[in-house]
């Protein structure tokens, strides 16, 4: 299976479990491998055929845009299903990263499979 991969991708959210947390935005790091065919795009070069990254990260900054979570891990699952459900994900690997939420680590965060059904 070919992999389409964003990496970095930086978003705001709402995200925390303490009650400061949920009146600021904080930032969140995303690593995504996107499992796909990519050999109809390949051969007529049309992006059609494959993933728009693009529009994978429109969306995502949408979503953090308009949702607050007080997990990680509950962000990363509905990303999960977000992919697979709205751009035909076959599997995916997400890396979600909170920079600075412990003192002592440049980030804590979790890093998750899903496939489709």
């Amino acid at each position: 299976m070919d992999q389409v991969l964003i990496e970095g991708l930086t978003l705001e959210t709402v995200i925390g479990v303490y009650d400061w947390e949920r009146v600021i935005r904080q930032r969140l790091e995303l690593d995504l491998e996107l499992a796909t065919d990519i050999r109809a795009a390949a051969r007529d070069d049309d992006l059609s055929h494959t993933l728009d990254y693009a529009a994978i990260c429109e969306r995502l900054s949408a979503f953090a845009d308009a949702n607050a979570h007080g997990l990680v891990e509950t962000f990363a699952e509905r990303v999960a299903a977000l992919l697979i459900a709205e751009f035909g994900v076959r599997r995916v690997r997400l890396t979600v990263r909170k920079p600075g939420a412990v003192a002592a680590a440049r980030a804590v965060g979790v890093r998750i499979e899903r496939e489709a059904d």
